[in-house]
């Protein structure tokens, strides 16, 4: 081996790599939350909206915004109830003519705070699950959290109040209990279907994005060994009887109030391809070196990959690196779309190597019901995704396509990733360590794209 690969393989310095991706991680959580106000989030006046309404009927009586009092009526309650338990204790404790406007910087914060918190949780989740088919002892899984760690989608979203960040939580869950099932061919016994079925219960009442999740336990029955078939039926439908109790109440109660399980506050158009424009789909060859060369808004109109791969490694629409909405007043906010750009290019090397990952590794027979049940999560999460932008289309802007939206597929991505990370490692040294090298760089160049830019007290 080079000198390079034998400094990477000595444990000296993995364990310095290891350290300075954990306290450089953390520092970026840190800073976020003392920099970032979430009132400046995607749609955050409806999220806001939503818990000051949810909070004001609180302890009293549970009760929901209708269409006029917030456009985010449509989502379920689970992300907004630490907001507004936050919203109650203020309220009794501060001396205030308006509770409502000065306990919002403070419910707001406490939000942020907790959902860094169940964000840490999902990764220490997700490195148990990385470890498991590694069969790792060790507590760090440095190949996740270095996949992870260059999610910049990630760190916006956990900053703002929304409920992608419990998705990925439960979602992790999820994960790992139908690990341990499938592990054991389906031989549950009575409290694994309850708490799988709690679990999938807690994603429905997360956000409607987290029901692309279950369409793959179906799919992946026909990919299952006959022999045990009849025990992983039994289990499934038994823990989505479960869930539906726990969470299927608040759907009931979109039906009954405006007439659909899955309401939304657009008109659905009948599906259509035709719905969008060929720019949507298909862009032009000076469209795509825009994407290496200024990728923000609106450079990219209603156009799907680029805006998606912009928002995924950078800020394409301008609401957490810098704000596209107030530009004479931020950091640096005329130059920010050149370093986007090079954040782009950067991030074509782990891409490129998620992409091969998700392609291969379902070939990989070990563990090979639970690897399967991830990829067609991927394929259904994005053939979702975009029946969606198809049904509810938003021309010329594309307003709906953010990355924060699908971040499940995503980080279902990464997961695979590290697990053919592993396999690399165990089989190929040398490129190994040259993908760990590759990774650092990505990480160090584009840090400066995971921090908010706001200024405080914006």
């Amino acid at each position: 081996m080079t000198k390079i690969e034998n400094l990477l393989y000595s444990k000296k310095i993995f364990w310095f790599l290891t350290i300075f991706l954990f306290i450089s991680f953390l520092f970026i959580l840190v800073f976020n939350i003392l920099s970032f106000d979430p009132i400046y989030g995607y749609d955050a006046e409806a999220h806001f909206s939503y818990v000051d309404h949810f909070s004001r009927y609180l302890p009293r009586e549970i009760s929901f915004p209708n269409q006029y009092e917030s456009r985010e009526f449509f989502n379920p309650p689970l992300p907004y109830i630490i907001p507004s338990i936050a919203q109650v204790i203020c309220r009794n404790v501060i001396s205030s003519s308006n509770f409502l406007e000065d306990c919002r910087p403070i419910y707001s914060k406490f939000s942020q705070v907790f959902q860094t918190l169940i964000y840490l949780a999902t990764l220490f989740i997700n490195m148990s699950i990385c470890n498991k088919l590694s069969k790792n002892n060790k507590f760090f899984n440095f190949n996740y959290m270095i996949l992870v760690s260059l999610l910049a989608v990630n760190y916006r979203t956990i900053s703002m109040i929304r409920g992608e960040p419990y998705i990925l939580f439960f979602m992790s869950m999820l994960f790992y209990y139908f690990l341990k099932i499938s592990g054991k061919n389906f031989d549950y016994k009575s409290v694994d279907i309850f708490i799988f079925g709690l679990i999938i219960g807690f994603l429905a009442l997360s956000r409607q994005w987290a029901f692309l999740l279950f369409p793959s336990f179906f799919i992946v029955y026909f990919l299952i060994d006959k022999m045990y078939r009849n025990n992983f039926s039994k289990f499934i439908s038994l823990s989505f009887i479960i869930g539906f109790i726990f969470s299927g109440w608040f759907y009931f109660y979109l039906y009954f109030e405006y007439g659909s399980f899955t309401a939304f506050n657009k008109e659905k158009t009948l599906f259509s391809f035709y719905n969008q424009p060929l720019s949507f789909y298909f862009s032009s060859f000076e469209d795509l070196n825009l994407l290496f060369e200024k990728p923000i808004r609106p450079n990219f109109s209603n156009q799907l990959i680029p805006i998606l791969y912009s928002d995924l490694w950078g800020d394409y629409w301008g609401y957490f690196v810098f704000t596209s909405r107030f530009t004479d007043i931020g950091r640096n906010q005329l130059l920010i779309g050149d370093y986007l750009a090079r954040v782009n290019i950067f991030s074509l090397i782990p891409t490129l190597f998620l992409l091969v990952s998700f392609m291969k590794l379902r070939k990989n027979p070990e563990k090979k019901v639970f690897v399967n049940y991830l990829f067609f999560s991927v394929v259904v999460s994005f053939l979702g995704y975009l029946w969606f932008l198809i049904s509810y289309p938003e021309f010329p802007t594309g307003d709906t396509i953010k990355a924060s939206y699908i971040i499940q597929m995503f980080n279902i991505l990464v997961l695979l990733g590290s697990f053919k990370l592993d396999e690399i490692k165990k089989k190929n040294k040398k490129l190994y360590s040259s993908l760990i090298i590759l990774f650092l760089i990505v990480y160090v160049h584009n840090y400066s794209s995971y921090l908010s830019h706001f200024p405080i007290s914006f």
